[in-house]
């Protein structure tokens, strides 16, 4: 199945000082070289957040105008690619693998969205895949993306979720990244 990904790489990582989350390393591979291998088989994958160096190449995005939140970094990524599922994950993901991605792909069936639980039960929306045509519809009743929250985003969207999996943990914290 076809899909694109948009991984979200825009934050202020205030509850890390401001270190940039994205190029934190976890066993010689930082945080978005992770999200991005396990997102290899995507056919597009944009990167909304500032440009750096990563292990492959990909589209970059920003939101209009930057540090809007991941609403609108959502909304700037799905304007690139034209797949009808689109993958979404924060950078932060740090257990994620391309066998996650795929189960959330092939779960999507008749759903809107199709996301991962993390270890605690937490729906991870920024961990799922979405059929594009709902995302888009999603957006446009929202209005302007800017400092909106992720849960009204999905607000009346038939959402289903994984059992509980590591892959779907993202590191908030300091002592996250150490687990």
């Amino acid at each position: 199945m076809e899909f694109d990904a948009v991984v979200l790489a825009g934050g202020g990582s205030t509850r890390f000082g401001g270190v940039d989350k994205a190029l934190l390393v976890l066993e010689g591979v930082s945080l978005l070289d992770r999200v991005l291998t396990a997102t290899i088989g995507a056919t597009s994958t944009v990167v909304v957040g500032p440009v750096r160096q990563t292990s492959r190449a990909v589209d970059w995005n920003l939101e209009d105008p930057p540090s809007g939140g991941p609403v609108a970094g959502i909304a700037a990524g799905v304007a690139k690619g034209n797949s009808p599922i689109v993958v979404v994950f924060s950078c932060d993901l740090p257990w994620i693998t391309q066998d996650d991605v795929t189960r959330l792909v092939e779960g999507l069936g008749e759903h809107d969205g199709f996301g991962l639980l993390d270890t605690d039960g937490r729906e991870q929306r920024l961990a799922a895949a979405y059929r594009r045509t709902a995302l888009v519809d999603a957006l446009r009743r929202i209005g302007d993306p800017r400092d909106q929250s992720v849960r009204r985003l999905f607000v009346g969207l038939d959402l289903a979720w994984s059992e509980p999996t590591r892959a779907g943990d993202d590191v908030d914290t300091w002592s996250d990244f150490d687990d």
